[in-house]
């Protein structure tokens, strides 16, 4: 999809607060609401916006642990590999995850209530999978940064 300034602008606008009307957001591009319309629609259904979504503070949620968990797995096998991937994919606690090249396979993202249920995700997702080799925790004191937005 070929976008222009005024796609661009609408994207960043979006990215701040996905609840801006219509009618501000053409104001803010010197558009009309129709035009603005037909701009969403066609970015969303190009898949430049993935998905609208709140975004929840996880404190205020009983979530007071974040974990940064390195995963190496014992075998190379696809079918063993796809098996873990699904897993992480399915899991609520796991919130973003990436397969990486370097030291690990893969890097995730892990929420929990408190270092309890941290322990008590560990041994089902982990411990309890033959295929994982190791995983490396480490547990973010505080959040300096968080965020999805793209640098528009």
């Amino acid at each position: 999809m070929i976008m222009d300034i005024s796609d661009l602008k609408l994207l960043s606008l979006l990215q701040q607060n996905a609840k801006t009307s219509i009618q501000e957001m053409a104001a803010h591009i010197s558009a009309s609401t129709a035009s603005v319309q037909r701009r969403l629609k066609s970015l969303r259904e190009s898949g430049v916006i993935k998905k609208e979504a709140a975004i929840l503070d996880q404190k205020k949620l009983g979530f007071g642990i974040t974990a940064i968990v390195s995963v190496e797995l014992e075998r190379d096998r696809l079918d063993q590999i796809n098996a873990f991937k699904q897993k992480a994919k399915q899991d609520g606690q796991v919130t973003n995850f990436y397969c990486i090249a370097g030291d690990a396979d893969f890097v995730m993202i892990v929420v929990a209530k408190d270092i309890a249920d941290y322990e008590k995700f560990t041994h089902r997702f982990f411990f309890a999978d033959k295929n994982v080799r190791k995983f490396r925790t480490s547990i973010v004191v505080s959040t300096e940064k968080a965020t999805l937005d793209l640098p528009l």
